[in-house]
């Protein structure tokens, strides 16, 4: 998957870690926080990364601020476009917009709920509003 970056593609050395590495996300007001669970110390690796215009525009890390390139944690971001869509619909809402479910394409995705405990719907039945928890 080509990520969606205003800079050219990333090599292939920081696309691997942004694929491999354990990234926890987080969404902050239409922005993603980054933290890198790989580490023994993952408080220290906590990045913000900004989306604008719908693309990880920039990075709170040291390598993004020194590199031509796009940084993993920005690469990161635009690899996983549930979490990238996620941080969009966020801004908008945040800056007075509203989003609307009518037109999300979750309901197309296929039920998994077959590979979980019967007590437990699988998570594409509850983004679509199949399902909820307290079923």
């Amino acid at each position: 998957m080509t990520p969606v970056l205003p800079e050219s593609d990333p090599p292939t050395r920081v696309l691997r870690r942004a694929q491999y590495e354990a990234f926890a996300f987080e969404l902050l007001d239409g922005d993603v926080r980054v933290r890198n669970e790989s580490y023994a110390d993952p408080d220290v690796h906590e990045y913000r990364v900004r989306i604008r215009d719908g693309v990880p525009d920039s990075c709170s890390c040291p390598a993004d601020a020194g590199s031509d390139g796009p940084c993993k944690h920005r690469v990161a971001v635009a690899i996983r476009p549930r979490i990238l869509d996620l941080a969009i619909q966020m801004r908008v809402v945040a800056d007075g917009g509203s989003t609307s479910r009518g037109d999300d394409d979750t309901a197309d995705l296929p039920c998994e709920c077959e590979q979980l405990s019967e007590a437990l719907p699988c998570w594409n039945c509850i983004d679509a509003g199949r399902r909820d928890l307290s079923e």
